[in-house]
């Protein structure tokens, strides 16, 4: 499989069963409405096992820009492959979001609340607070590169190239991958719902602003969406650049 084809396959499936279990938990007359926060931390670890097993073999497992540019800085990445990757996965975040929209078409025609619909495609903070937020941000996503570049250690041969390369979050296997992202969740997820990922966060942004806002009556909240972009990438460029120090 082409590693571009991989990261937005896998960036569907991400998104499509992380926010798949928001929608779940926050809309109306589901089968798991306010199951709470331990379900959706748990599901989307979950999520990104079972993408990082479709996915890993084929592209590293990225699924986030935070993390692709993360890898590029510590020199882990090609740079020209850069851009291909984070293309594709904010394709694939806005299809997959798109995905848990059809999903729950009859569930989100049922919830009245714009807070609890828009949750279903993108982050928003517990206390709104840029500056902190921000920091919120940076810092759950410097844990989570931290700890990704010391548990990383294989490579692999990209289509049509003779180099190998480390591959990211697809070289630590998919089970300690899953455990991380549980952990960050549930320690570090409560100020701003932990987005880590810009792709995440901003492709279903995208997809709720640009297509179905007026369908839903729910506004993408476009004055907090660059703190789920910035805040990830410093967080992942910070953590890159210290492990190069220390290393």
């Amino acid at each position: 499989m082409n590693a571009y084809l991989a990261e937005f396959l896998g960036t569907i499936i991400l998104v499509l069963m992380g926010n798949g279990v928001v929608a779940n938990v926050c809309l109306n007359k589901t089968k798991g409405q306010n199951s709470g926060w331990i379900v959706i931390t748990t599901a989307w670890a979950f999520a990104v096992y079972v993408a990082v097993v479709i996915a890993g073999p084929y592209s590293g497992a990225h699924f986030n820009p935070a993390v692709t540019i993360g890898l590029a800085v510590r020199g882990a990445f090609d740079w020209s492959m850069v851009i291909g990757y984070i293309g594709a996965q904010m394709l694939g975040g806005m299809i997959g979001a798109f995905l848990v929209y059809l999903s729950y078409k009859d569930h989100f025609a049922a919830t009245e609340d714009a807070g609890s619909k828009r949750a279903c495609f993108c982050t928003e903070p517990a206390i709104r607070n840029y500056p902190n937020n921000f920091i919120s941000e940076v810092i759950a996503t410097f844990v989570l590169l931290f700890v990704i570049f010391y548990i990383t250690g294989a490579d692999i041969t990209l289509p049509g190239t003779t180099e190998s390369t480390p591959i990211g979050l697809g070289s630590v296997g998919a089970i300690p991958v899953a455990i991380l992202i549980w952990a960050l969740g549930l320690s570090l997820g409560g100020t701003t719902g932990y987005a880590l990922n810009p792709a995440r966060d901003l492709g279903p942004r995208l997809t709720l602003g640009l297509f179905l806002g007026k369908k839903l009556n729910t506004p993408a909240d476009w004055a907090y969406s660059w703190v789920p972009v910035l805040g990830p990438i410093t967080g992942g460029v910070l953590a890159a650049i210290l492990y190069n120090i220390i290393m």
